[in-house]
C-alpha cells in the first residue's frame, strides 16, 4: 500500500454526516432535538417489533424518533436482523450495504420507516441505519443529493480530494484490494462479492456499480491522509487549514457521552456522543490511551480514534473482511503509546 490508495472506509463515513448534522444545526436549517417526521414526513409514525414466546408482536413505538437518537443509535433502528427479519428480508433491505442498490438513499430510507424496529426510541443502543437516515435528512434539508453537500461544506474546504462515494474513472487503479481472512489465512476477496450476515464480502460496487445510493452510514472511499485532515480538524476544534467548519462548541457537544442510562453494548469504560464513541473509564476500558478519547472504525477492519489530551490522531486502514484471529488494532495502540516520552 502507499499513502496514495484509496479506501473503502465504511462505517467511518458516519463522523463525517455526523459533522454535517451538525453543520446544518449550526446554520439554523435543524436542531438535534427535531422528529425526524419533520422531515421525512414516514417516520412521524414507526413501529417496534416486540419479541414474544412464539415469535413477535408489532407495537406502535413509545414515541418519535428524534435526530439526536439516530446521531447517538439509540433511535431502535437496526440491520434487520431483529425480531420482524422476515419483514426486512421481504422488503430486500438487509445489512449496511447499499452500493448494489439503483434506487437512491432517500428512496430506501422511506422504505425503512415502515418496517418494524428493534427497539423503542431511547430505549437502548442499536447499531444499525441511523447514520443512512441522517444522510437522507442532509439531502432533504439541504435540497441536495448527499455526495455534493459533503464536497461543499466538508471535501472542498478541508481539500479532502481523495474522498467520494464512488471512485472516478481516472483513479480507479488507486482503489485497494480487498481481501478475507480464514482459519486457513488470507485469501483475496470475490469480485464483486456478495453480502455476508450484515456486510459484504468482496471488492464490491464501487467501481462499475449502478452509483445511485449515496450511504451516509457506509459508503465513502478515501485516503489516509484526507481522514487524518478531517480528524485534525475535529481535534483543532472544528478548525483546519484557514476554515472553521464547525464551532467549537458543537464539536464539544459531540464527543461527550450522551448515552445516560442506556449501556453501550461492547466495551467498558465507554460511551457514545454524537457519532463517535467516547472513552470514560480508561482502567475500565483496560487499553492504552486517554479518557476523554473518541473514535470508531470500519466494517473493513479499519480504524481511528482522536486523543485530544495528548493531541493525537491515529489513523489506520486495512481492507480485511471478515478480519479473523488478528490483534493488530491492539498492538497498533501499544506501538503509538509507548513512544510518548514525556
Amino acid at each position: 500500500m502507499v499513502s496514495s490508495d484509496l479506501f473503502r472506509i465504511a462505517s467511518q463515513t458516519k463522523a463525517i454526516i455526523s459533522v454535517c448534522i451538525m453543520i446544518l444545526q449550526e446554520k439554523g436549517y435543524l436542531l438535534i432535538s427535531d422528529p425526524v417526521g419533520k422531515y421525512i414526513h414516514e417516520y412521524n409514525v414507526t413501529t417496534v417489533a416486540e419479541k414474544m414466546d412464539d415469535g413477535y408482536k408489532i407495537v406502535p413505538a413509545n414515541r418519535k424518533i428524534t435526530i439526536r437518537d439516530l446521531l447517538t443509535h439509540t433511535a431502535g433502528v437496526g440491520w434487520g436482523f431483529g425480531p420482524a427479519q422476515d419483514k426486512w428480508e421481504e422488503a430486500e433491505i438487509m445489512g449496511w450495504y447499499f452500493a448494489h442498490k439503483s434506487e437512491s438513499i432517500l428512496e430506501t430510507i422511506r422504505r425503512v420507516a415502515a418496517l418494524p424496529m428493534d427497539a423503542h426510541p431511547g430505549d437502548k443502543y442499536v447499531y444499525g441505519l441511523s447514520t443512512d437516515i441522517l444522510g437522507a435528512v442532509i439531502e432533504i434539508v439541504s435540497g441536495q443529493p448527499l455526495d455534493q453537500f459533503l464536497k461543499e461544506e466538508i471535501f472542498n474546504p478541508l481539500q479532502m480530494d481523495d474522498t467520494h462515494f464512488y471512485m472516478p474513472k481516472q483513479k480507479r487503479e488507486r482503489l485497494a484490494t480487498v481481501y478475507s481472512s480464514s482459519e486457513e489465512g488470507i485469501t483475496l476477496s470475490p469480485d464483486p462479492g456478495e453480502r455476508v450476515g450484515a456486510g459484504m464480502i468482496g471488492q464490491g460496487h464501487y467501481v462499475k456499480g449502478p452509483q445511485q445510493s449515496f450511504s451516509g452510514g457506509a459508503g465513502l472511499i478515501s485516503t489516509a491522509e484526507d481522514y487524518a485532515t478531517f480528524l485534525q480538524m475535529m481535534l483543532n476544534g472544528g478548525f483546519f487549514n484557514h476554515k472553521r467548519i464547525l464551532s467549537r462548541k458543537s464539536v464539544e457537544l459531540m464527543t461527550v457521552n450522551h448515552l445516560q442510562s442506556v449501556i453501550f453494548p461492547w466495551t467498558d469504560g465507554t460511551g457514545f456522543g454524537l457519532g463517535f464513541y467516547v472513552l470514560e473509564d480508561l482502567g475500565d476500558r483496560g487499553q492504552l490511551g486517554s479518557e476523554g478519547e473518541y473514535g470508531w472504525g470500519g466494517a473493513y477492519h479499519s480504524t481511528y480514534w482522536v486523543d485530544p489530551k495528548e493531541e493525537l490522531v491515529v489513523v489506520y486502514f486495512t481492507q480485511l473482511i471478515p478480519a479473523i484471529n488478528i490483534d493488530d488494532h491492539q498492538k497498533l495502540r501499544s506501538l503509538i503509546y509507548q513512544s510518548i516520552i514525556n
